[in-house]
């Protein structure tokens, strides 16, 4: 069962590996995480969002957990993320910090990269790369390449998609 959770963390050295202890001892496979140490919650705490694979029977346990090490959970919720585009970036994809392209889709929390392949004929030439985004329904999934599209204008990338199989 795929979950998306939102943790809320004390911004103490450690909290994030603590909150993970319990998801890995329990088999969890981790999809992504976004820790948005800049903001604050209205308890003042840390919101890290966490999507995970967990077999159904250990979810309770989980949360149990969790709370039992005195973490907020603030949601958790099962998601599946439905729908799905493939789309080609080309330009200066390394050059122009694809990892932080990957993190401003992830962070969302409503849609992430789930696959890339990158081509890179030459160190200072343009590279491609096929990318495949994941979201949790059509509007998310559309939100998402609007925001990609804003990110390859302002990096000066060229978008192609949709990209059927």
């Amino acid at each position: 069962m795929r979950i998306a959770s939102t943790l809320e963390l004390l911004d103490k050295p450690g909290n994030l590996l603590a909150a993970l202890a319990p998801l890995s001892a329990l088999g969890g496979n981790i999809i992504s995480i976004v820790h948005h140490r800049d903001q604050r919650t209205s308890r003042g705490n840390i919101p890290v969002q966490i999507v995970f694979e967990i077999d159904e029977n250990k979810r309770q346990l989980l949360i149990g957990e969790l709370e039992k090490s005195g973490i907020t959970v603030a949601s958790i919720d099962e998601t599946n993320l439905i729908e799905r585009e493939s789309v080609i970036l080309i330009g200066h994809i390394i050059h122009t910090d694809i990892k932080d392209t990957i993190n401003r889709i992830d962070c969302t929390g409503f849609a992430e990269v789930t696959d890339i392949s990158i081509a890179m004929p030459a160190i200072e030439g343009e590279s491609s790369a096929h990318m495949l985004i994941e979201a949790v329904g059509k509007s998310e999934l559309a939100a998402a390449i609007t925001i990609l599209k804003e990110i390859a204008d302002q990096k000066d990338l060229l978008v192609i998609e949709p990209v059927r199989n």
